[in-house]
């Protein structure tokens, strides 16, 4: 099938396609006219991207777990570096949630701050 019917059967544009080819997520082959023809097999590719992608995996991350991959959901195949990536995945994943904690927490500190100096009746002078 070309580009258009692959787009047309997942619900995704073109351009990220193409992209997902340039990651090396997708693999068509080229037919004697220049054009991208791919199996039936990329529509379950796609999907599986897709669903890797919503689970805040990285196309690097994904083309590590791809070849691992099975089903729509997708379901995963304990493949070499799995655990590892998906491990590193969840690490990352924690710090930035640590970072966001503080960060709200210091963000409520000076609003905290600001009102308590509102109600004080605390004003400034220009």
């Amino acid at each position: 099938m070309l580009i258009g019917e692959l787009s047309r059967r997942t619900g995704v544009g073109t351009h990220l396609l193409r992209y997902y080819e340039a990651q090396g997520l997708l693999e068509p082959v080229r037919g004697v006219n220049g054009y991208r023809e791919y199996t039936e097999d990329a529509v379950l590719s796609v999907t599986q991207i897709r669903g890797l992608l919503d689970a805040g995996l990285s196309t690097e991350d994904i083309g590590i777990l791809l070849p691992c991959s099975y089903g729509t959901a997708p379901e995963i195949y304990p493949c070499d570096e799995l655990l590892d990536v998906l491990r590193a995945r969840l690490h990352g994943l924690d710090e930035r949630i640590d970072a966001l904690t503080q960060s709200r927490e210091a963000l409520r500190s000076y609003i905290d701050a600001t009102e308590d100096a509102a109600v004080g009746g605390f004003e400034t002078t220009s």
